[in-house]
């Protein structure tokens, strides 16, 4: 076995334990989960928690699996540029957040892995490890990507030889240590413009991701595909208007634990200089809307 394979092998392994916490502290209670904030319904609710929104500053975050890290934006006031946070649930409290170099991860289920951009980090004693690269296949990628709990990435890849538009559905399998070259999804699937920030289940189960259609409400919409027990995907729907507004809807990410679907939702602005800056804010609403859109295929 080379050496790469070795290392795969190790870092994914850690996804697939269940029981190993990395952490001998407790969670955040009930009440103190999400910061206080009520629980949404069917319908999305802003996600705007006062201790990491002073002022409404905050536009968006993602929590880690055992809910005692949230890595947050701040882009309004004072923040002329977008400028990243982390706050911890520390001593039964949350804690004072601190400016960090991690942007936007996301984690394996057990929280062992932390993937950033095109890189991974692992958990360490002291904090995470130095950023390594899971290999080239993800040199053409651009705006978002997830994994599922195989290890297995979907992405926009853009490619010439693959697309004539804005970038294509794709996925990369982790196959005895490497990983495959990626393969593009249907033509039915990668219909639009825009395709960016898909979202895997962790089972694979389902695949949801923002675009532009024709027949949307507006900008970009939030779509879900289905996947079929012979592994194909079912038709892309439109994920609704309690979801899909005549704004831009995009960036789907589910909580750990499947109970709330978070998303954001805003729109590009033009400032006196001429550029466009794009403000958006962060929503929530109960995991329940992808049960009910799934009896409808």
């Amino acid at each position: 076995m080379n050496r790469i394979c070795i290392l795969m092998v190790l870092v994914f392994s850690t996804i697939t334990i269940s029981g190993n916490s990395y952490s001998k502290d407790k969670s955040p209670t009930v009440e103190s989960r999400y910061f206080g904030e009520k629980p949404p319904a069917l319908i999305p609710k802003l996600f705007d928690p006062k201790i990491v929104s002073p002022e409404g500053r905050f536009d968006g975050g993602t929590f880690s699996p055992d809910m005692k890290e949230f890595y947050f934006t701040r882009r309004n006031g004072k923040y002329k540029k977008r400028t990243f946070f982390v706050i911890r649930y520390e001593q039964n409290r949350w804690g004072q957040e601190s400016e960090t170099d991690i942007k936007w991860p996301q984690f394996s289920a057990d929280g062992n892995i932390m993937y950033v951009g095109k890189e991974y980090r692992e958990r360490t004693d002291n904090g995470w490890s130095d950023p390594k690269s899971p290999g080239e296949f993800l040199r053409q990628t651009a705006h978002g990507l997830s994994v599922s709990s195989k290890g297995t990435y979907y992405f926009p890849l853009f490619k010439k030889d693959f697309y004539t538009g804005h970038g294509k559905l794709s996925y990369s399998r982790l196959t005895d240590g490497q990983y495959e070259s990626p393969v593009k999804l249907s033509n039915e699937m990668n219909e639009g413009k825009w395709i960016a920030h898909p979202y895997i289940a962790p089972d694979e189960s389902y695949l949801m991701w923002d675009v532009v259609r024709e027949g949307g409400y507006g900008q970009s919409d939030l779509y879900i595909s289905f996947k079929q027990e012979d592994g194909s995907w079912l038709s892309p729907i439109n994920m609704g208007p309690q979801i899909n507004t005549d704004f831009q809807e995009s960036s789907p990410q589910m909580t750990s634990d499947g109970k709330y679907l978070f998303f954001n939702r805003g729109e590009w602005k033009v400032e006196e200089d001429g550029s466009r800056n794009y403000v958006g804010k962060k929503y929530w609403v109960d995991a329940q809307v992808i049960e009910n859109l799934r009896t409808k295929q």
